[in-house]
């Protein structure tokens, strides 16, 4: 019999896997200078995870904003940075990665993560690393433009809108992505799976993106994004499956 892993949190007991039974999101992919999110990279710590270049000179930055309703982390906003990665061990073609990646089944560092959650803030630190800080989240997911706005202590980090896109087939689950995260410079690999989506809407650009003054919005601007999205993506409800993350040794 497996016996599952635990994890306690302030008061509670968090049983693996952690699952969440609806969401919803809306997201923008900027190309960025790979040199850039190599140095952010490097920036954290650890330099055995490589961008993956989708076109010469340019990775990929994934900026979404998630309304997490019903899961074991209780409800809460999130507003991430991720950073599309080379697999590793492989050497996998632009193409490949980017179908990858419109399937839910790909490798991702997770740069950046604010949440307006004291308890998941804590647990997503402890048990998988993710770089977690507290924020204030002003956002709709209701308009058919999707609007989301964070800062922390008063200061901007982003506002960022994203148009109604097409509608594309619903998934019933199944794929895989790798979250990579770094924090205090141990990187970690969490099985993140996609259990089911509901209500997907895609398009080509579509997005509107404004920097604020905070630091992160700083480091965003390092990343010598895109004038405009490359594409933007929102989902209605979906759910998710966390596994324990593995902490990675040079080379793996």
């Amino acid at each position: 019999m497996t016996v599952s892993s635990v994890h306690h949190v302030f008061d509670s007991v968090i049983t693996m896997p952690v699952r969440i039974r609806s969401a919803r999101c809306f997201v923008a992919g900027y190309t960025a200078s790979i040199d850039a999110v190599r140095a952010a990279i490097d920036r954290r710590g650890a330099t055995d995870l490589a961008p993956l270049e989708i076109r010469r000179g340019r990775s990929l930055a994934m900026l979404v904003f998630v309304q997490y309703l019903d899961g074991d982390l209780g409800p809460y906003h999130e507003f991430g940075v991720c950073f599309l990665m080379q697999p590793p061990g492989a050497a996998a073609s632009p193409m490949r990665a980017l179908r990858a990646l419109g399937a839910g089944d790909a490798h991702a560092l997770i740069h950046e993560l604010p949440v307006d959650g004291e308890f998941t803030m804590a647990a997503g630190r402890g048990i998988w690393g993710f770089p977690k800080v507290l924020a204030d989240f002003d956002v709709n997911h209701d308009s058919p433009t999707k609007h989301g706005r964070v800062s922390q202590d008063g200061r901007l980090i982003v506002d960022l809108r994203v148009k109604h896109g097409l509608a594309v087939p619903s998934a019933a689950g199944g794929a895989v992505l790798q979250a990579y995260s770094q924090l205090d410079g141990i990187t970690r690999r969490t099985p993140w799976q996609l259990d089911a989506t509901v209500g997907t809407r895609t398009r080509l650009g579509g997005a509107t993106l404004t920097l604020g003054d905070h630091p992160i919005a700083d480091e965003l601007r390092r990343l010598q994004l895109g004038r405009t999205a490359l594409m933007s993506s929102s989902v209605a409800d979906l759910s998710m499956t966390f596994d324990d993350a593995t902490v990675l040794t040079p080379g793996e």
